[in-house]
């Protein structure tokens, strides 16, 4: 078996092991709410900074990746995971939430997000890329399926701390795996990358990464491919992580179903998103990724204007339907995405694909305070689900907006970024 492999098991591993947290939050906004008073907009205000950090670092994690090597960045990012997860158990005021939850935790996960397994893929392997994107993908949902009934049952039985507590051994946990198993380049083992023909070199340490990471970002902004997959992301972070993975429990809770129950449902959400994002990487490798992504927000907006109707205090075959439908689709976003940025930006499509993430969770930073913002104005989420929906309609038209690479519209190739609009052939480079 070729070592690229292993990594990718490791990798696999280690991003499950960061999922852990992002299980919480949801769980949490009623507990907090009872026990300190603080309202559902001030946690929500936490879990959007979480998120929003989780996004913003990923860009200057990998260039820190390239700078200081992989297993450095991971390790030290778990441990800052687990240290904010920790000090949770301690806090007593509102800012003490906000500074571990979101600011630590979301810098911790933020430098293991999908831009990690945008490194890993893009060095280790030349074949089969969008499979392992869509199995590295799948790690995050995998990670919520093994955690969220054990959580959700920690925090009905023995209250929320010792969830807190499981987190943040959890992230430790993984911690030998890395520093032992993961390497930073196949040439460290001295093999090829999996499918390549020729021994690639290692790469030299790139130093100065936050000027590569802000360089490379003024450059993607000036094509207009960044803007679009930018924006289809921040949809997809507002429709997924913002929305439902924070407010489901409790919008779920406000029509009387018991939060193990609905828990249970976001788990089974997991299950079927791994089907889905595994497949969605099959297909990417096959097909137009901008027309996979149309599909994907189309119907991901049609299954959340429905939504709404299918809220009850017990479990009812459509809301079943629903969440099979929406699990398939979770981030089954995320190979097409991947592979848009790599065709369009090359060697730095990871550090690109690092502030389209980022974008992704803005876009879920502000539905997740918005969410609990609308639950306290309005008394329901039902206007947040419809938004939603509409926002992805929205989504679905941007992404066949996207020109591939070298298509017609200007005469020359490489030339064309949105249709209309002309791209600087090599800007990222």
């Amino acid at each position: 078996m070729h070592r690229a492999w292993l990594v990718a098991a490791v990798t696999f591993v280690t991003i499950i092991g960061a999922a852990a947290f992002r299980s919480l939050p949801g769980l949490l906004i009623d507990p907090l709410h009872q026990e300190f008073g603080w309202s559902r907009g001030t946690i929500s205000a936490a879990v959007s900074i979480n998120l929003a950090l989780y996004g913003l670092t990923a860009p200057f994690a990998a260039a820190l990746m390239d700078r200081f090597g992989i297993r450095r960045v991971v390790a030290v990012a778990l441990t800052v995971i687990a240290i904010g997860s920790g000090l949770t158990v301690w806090m007593t005021a509102a800012w003490q939430l906000l500074l571990c939850w979101g600011l630590l935790v979301g810098l911790g996960s933020g430098s293991m997000a999908l831009a990690f397994a945008a490194t890993v893929t893009n060095r280790w392997f030349t074949t089969r890329r969008g499979l392992v994107t869509g199995i590295l993908t799948a790690a995050s949902a995998s990670g919520q399926l093994i955690f969220l009934p054990l959580l959700s049952w920690l925090v009905e039985e023995h209250d929320w701390r010792p969830a807190a507590v499981t987190v943040a051994l959890a992230a430790l946990a993984v911690v030998p795996f890395v520093w032992l198993l993961l390497r930073d380049h196949p040439a460290d083992v001295g093999q090829k990358p999996y499918g390549a023909e020729e021994f690639v070199p290692k790469p030299p340490p790139v130093t100065g990464a936050a000027r590569r990471t802000v360089r490379v970002l003024v450059s993607a902004a000036r094509t207009g491919p960044f803007w679009l997959l930018a924006g289809t992301f921040a949809i997809c972070g507002a429709s997924t992580n913002g929305l439902v993975q924070t407010h489901f429990v409790p919008a779920a809770h406000d029509h009387g179903m018991p939060v193990t129950a609905a828990a249970s449902l976001l788990a089974v959400i997991g299950v079927f998103d791994v089907v889905g994002t595994v497949a969605s990487g099959w297909f990417t490798d096959r097909f137009e990724p901008r027309r996979l992504l149309a599909v994907y927000y189309a119907l991901r907006g049609i299954s959340l204007l429905f939504l709404p109707m299918l809220l009850a205090p017990s479990v009812r075959p459509p809301m079943l339907f629903f969440i099979v439908f929406y699990g398939l689709d979770w981030v089954a976003t995320v190979p097409p995405t991947v592979a848009l940025c790599r065709e369009q930006y090359g060697e730095d499509s990871a550090i690109v694909f690092g502030w389209v993430l980022a974008s992704h969770q803005v876009g879920a930073a502000l539905v997740a305070f918005l969410g609990g913002v609308a639950r306290d104005t309005f008394g329901s989420y039902d206007v947040v689900w419809y938004a939603s929906g509409a926002l992805c309609a929205v989504a679905a038209l941007m992404a066949l907006v996207i020109r591939r690479r070298g298509a017609s519209g200007g005469g020359t190739p490489g030339v064309v970024g949105v249709a209309g609009a002309p791209r600087v052939a090599g800007a990222a480079g």
